[in-house]
């Protein structure tokens, strides 16, 4: 039993985590079961998903230390002071929250999305423009551009050569820590910026809210967990998404956003996020009095981009 037992048991890294799984979990888990040590079993099971949840929470730490460095290098590059004369011309601002609260129906929030760390190279024939004018084509609202480089190969200037091409509101989506990454959304384009309440605590959500507000845009104000309810709403945000990804374990729920929705008052427009794949997906959520919808990683997976956003829209 020991011999079996241990190498899972030693596993400490994300990369012995990985290796192991794909060499022992199956035959350990079976054999434990056939010889009817369930406790055993059980502790195997529970073993192999801590990990698994401790690597994921490890995922959204490094990607926020990569952050600050990344932000760091930019400022190096061109001053906050050098980009903020930049300003000047930047295209003008659409109204993003006025463009979801006009639409009688639900409204997609379509995203340009490469990859991402749980699920890797989402779409391999990737043209960013393209993808994004079958969008604006297909009927979708707004679209939400991926910028992050590192994590989800996404690039600042995906959302500038997007601004060029279409006509419909644009949000940076990124993880937005510093007032540089909001004037750096601006000069590129964006109407909108997503700020996520798990990486950021009260007093620095307040502070990038409002200066992306001060910039003519809207902030989209995310959150997962139910407990940072609290801290958004004390912003007095106009835009709330609720990711149904749990950013610690990656799973995804789409009853999140209902049981949210219950709890944010509805002056303010929701969005659901993460895990909307069908069209019944959309009308559970559109008689919930959900607002928007942003939906990215399965419109990204079909080969006809634009059949699929107009099937989810109906």
């Amino acid at each position: 039993m020991d011999v079996l037992v241990r190498p899972i048991l030693r596993v400490s890294t994300d990369e012995d985590v990985r290796r192991t799984l794909k060499s022992n979990v199956d035959a350990l888990l079976k054999f434990w079961w056939n010889q009817g040590e369930f406790p055993i079993f059980v502790t195997l099971v529970n073993h192999f998903l801590n990990c698994r949840r401790r690597s994921m929470v490890d995922v959204l730490k490094t990607i926020v230390a990569h952050k600050l460095v990344e932000i760091a290098a930019a400022k190096e590059r061109c001053s906050l002071a050098e980009l903020e004369r930049q300003l000047t011309g930047a295209s003008p601002v659409m109204d993003f929250a006025a463009a979801i609260r006009n639409d009688p129906k639900i409204s997609l929030i379509a995203e340009v999305k490469r990859a991402s760390p749980s699920a890797g190279l989402i779409r391999e024939d990737f043209d960013p423009v393209a993808i994004a004018r079958t969008y604006a084509s297909a009927g979708a609202t707004c679209i939400s551009v991926l910028t992050d480089e590192h994590f989800f190969q996404g690039h600042l200037d995906f959302l500038r050569a997007i601004r060029a091409a279409v006509n419909v509101p644009l949000l940076r989506k990124d993880f937005v820590l510093d007032e540089y990454q909001v004037v750096q959304a601006r000069v590129a384009g964006a109407d909108a910026v997503l700020l996520i309440a798990e990486c950021l605590d009260e007093k620095r959500l307040q502070q990038l809210q409002d200066r992306i507000v001060e910039l003519g845009m809207t902030a989209l104000v995310e959150l997962h967990d139910g407990e940072n309810l609290e801290k958004v709403l004390a912003v007095s945000p106009s835009l709330v998404g609720v990711n149904n990804r749990n950013l610690k374990t990656f799973e995804v729920d789409l009853e999140h956003t209902l049981r949210m929705r219950e709890r944010i008052s509805s002056d303010i427009l929701l969005v659901g996020e993460s895990g909307i794949r069908t069209r019944d997906d959309v009308l559970r959520l559109e008689r919930a009095g959900v607002n928007a919808m942003l939906v990215g990683e399965s419109l990204m997976r079909q080969a006809d981009i634009g059949a699929a956003v107009r099937e989810l829209l109906g």
